[in-house]
């Protein structure tokens, strides 16, 4: 089940775009009604460069993986990810293990995301999500299945609105990631988990040059 969660999560985050984003209010706070405006806009962006013709599986790919980055906090995901072992590693293993988990995140989802085409990403609704995040609602459609429902959290940092997770099916991909790797920390270490995104980042550079 969780393969499918992520399958879809895949799918959710083709919205996210290089250009220069709507920005956060001065005073920092996160409301609803901007973030809805700043997902529908990523989401715009995100499709126009699906649809965009004579583009090779392999441009798409690194246009995905430029948007990813800019898109995502993904410093702070990775720090959530890892929960209480980001305090209990060494500085060395912090280095290594946000080095792997930016490079995992990047190269697995752009190569995913650069297959798909013909869908239709709309923003449903939004709402404050505590005193620094909003959730905001979307649906995406697809000719080759039924609608995808999705909520993105949402925060202010910096300037800009950032994603800090994603919902599928009511199922954080944040905590799916964070049960998944206090998994392997608790049976084999940091040094074990280190050597598994090593291994995780390797086998998806090797899919991506074929």
């Amino acid at each position: 089940m969780v393969s499918r969660r992520l399958l879809l999560f895949s799918l959710a985050s083709v919205c996210f775009s290089p250009a220069v984003a709507p920005v956060a209010r001065a005073n920092q706070s996160t409301d609803a009604n901007g973030a809805a405006q700043f997902v529908q806009w990523l989401g715009d962006q995100a499709i126009a460069t699906l649809r965009t013709p004579n583009m090779s599986l392999e441009q798409r790919e690194a246009v995905f993986r430029q948007l990813l980055a800019q898109g995502f906090d993904i410093p702070f995901i990775g720090r959530f990810v890892l929960g209480r072992y980001w305090q209990q590693a060494t500085p060395e293993q912090r280095d290594e293990y946000t080095r792997l988990f930016g490079e995992f995140v990047l190269k697995t989802y752009s190569k995913r995301l650069g297959g798909y085409a013909g869908e239709a990403f709309r923003v449903v609704g939004a709402k404050p999500a505590g005193e620094r995040d909003a959730l905001v609602h979307t649906r995406i459609e697809r000719p080759s299945g039924p609608p995808l429902e999705c909520d993105w959290r949402i925060r202010a940092a910096g300037n800009q609105f950032k994603i800090i997770d994603v919902m599928v099916e009511n199922v954080s991909m944040a905590l799916t990631q964070r049960q998944e790797f206090a998994s392997v920390v608790g049976s084999s270490g940091m040094d074990g988990l280190l050597v598994a995104l090593r291994a995780r980042t390797e086998a998806a550079a090797a899919t991506a040059g074929r």
